[in-house]
């Protein structure tokens, strides 16, 4: 995964690279790994001397990170992964004792913390966590917290969605807002999605536990609907709508540049994504280098899918001075003059409140007022049954 780059509307508009939301900006981080040492063994030493973390490698920033070295006099030695599955499996085979913070999103720190592979922490330890916006707040974003101990075991710092960018002048914003027109003839060959298997089918079921009713009943699970948990009669569904949608598609765009062309030069009008490539063209169009207006939508009217970035303690760290130094550096980094400037490197939207230090072009691009849509998102999750999903995915490429 490569990169992407969203700079405050003032400064040159960075081209989109990358299907992923987070590999964003290698070399500015590749600039950070220059800075900071290879996983360390911690040593029994009272006195930490290193903040070990696994974490997606765009939000090591520089300028933030090199300034808490500073104040405690320690090194920070950041592990990079590409996803989740690749986080949970190195602490699942011992990575709790390498590491002290990892990143994680959607319902994997729930997973963490069921199979005690992360700590309980204390809010009153990292005051900047009562600036998040309401939504992000415990009582209301509830996947940060133990339903049978009311313990919380991680902190919330950005977010977004896999909302359908598009041109305005090629689809309505009634059309925009339903996930049909995703799969509508009317715009075949005018179409992309990305070569996300996990969310092309989780945002296809969707829509087909919507035309089934099944969505709002009582689900198998006992628990209320989540498109990565789909029944094999919704996957069969979802296998057919998939099959439909392929000729109506160019392409299934894998990364972000290449998605940015398609949108500018019109080969498509619409296509789903995680708002930055929608950012970089936006920003394109304030500067009047291109003509087409672009839009964003959040969520469409069955629903959306959603994620919220979290750092979490690993349980290998115990009570005392590297708990205080995780806090710490918990607190450093939701300190809203640093939230802004991580955002504007990664592209991302903060959970944290800066619309007082933000310009009002930067709170319309990075979505700061639209946190409430959050709420009605489904957050990123794995499939329920991976080997299913994969067969579902071959047969539709195979079809």
């Amino acid at each position: 995964m490569t990169e992407l780059k969203c700079s405050s509307p003032d400064a040159a508009a960075p081209s989109a690279s990358s299907v992923d939301r987070r590999s964003v900006l290698k070399t500015i981080a590749a600039g950070a790994a220059t800075a900071i040492a290879a996983p360390y063994i911690r040593t029994a030493s009272a006195a930490p001397t290193t903040l070990r973390a696994l974490m997606w490698e765009v939000y090591a920033v520089p300028e933030v990170v090199g300034a808490f070295e500073e104040k405690h006099k320690i090194k920070f030695a950041p592990t990079f992964f590409d996803g989740n599955s690749e986080a949970y499996n190195k602490l699942r085979v011992g990575g709790t004792k390498d590491f002290d913070l990892v990143q994680a999103d959607g319902f994997w720190p729930g997973l963490y913390f069921r199979e005690k592979l992360i700590r309980a922490i204390d809010y009153a330890k990292i005051p900047n966590t009562a600036k998040v916006y309401p939504v992000f707040k415990p009582d209301r974003y509830k996947l940060l917290s133990d339903e049978k101990t009311g313990e919380n075991f991680g902190v919330t710092w950005c977010w977004g969605s896999y909302g359908t960018t598009y041109a305005t002048a090629g689809m309505s914003k009634d059309k925009v807002g339903s996930i049909e027109c995703l799969f509508d003839p009317e715009f075949a060959g005018k179409l992309a999605t990305s070569a996300r298997f996990e969310e092309n089918i989780a945002l296809a079921g969707i829509l087909v536990a919507t035309k089934m009713g099944t969505k709002d009943k009582p689900r198998p699970d006992g628990k209320s609907f989540n498109p990565y948990v789909l029944s094999d009669e919704e996957l069969a569904e979802v296998e057919k709508l998939l099959i439909k949608q392929k000729p109506l598609l160019l392409t299934r765009y894998q990364d972000n540049t290449t998605l940015q062309q398609l949108l500018e030069s019109g080969a498509i009008v619409a296509a789903p994504e995680f708002a930055q490539t929608y950012r970089v063209l936006a920003q394109k169009k304030d500067k009047g280098e291109i003509a087409t207006e672009f839009a964003h939508q959040l969520v469409p009217k069955e629903g959306g899918l959603g994620w919220v970035d979290t750092w979490l303690v690993t349980s290998g760290v115990k009570d005392g001075a590297q708990l205080e130094l995780c806090y710490d550096f918990m607190n450093t980094f939701l300190a809203p003059e640093n939230m802004k400037k991580i955002g504007l490197i990664a592209g991302s939207s903060s959970t944290i409140d800066v619309r007082s230090i933000s310009t009002p072009e930067e709170q319309k691009l990075f979505l700061m007022d639209r946190t409430e849509e959050l709420a009605t998102m489904y957050q990123f999750d794995q499939p329920s049954s991976t080997e299913k999903w994969e067969r579902v995915w071959s047969r539709m490429q195979a079809a």
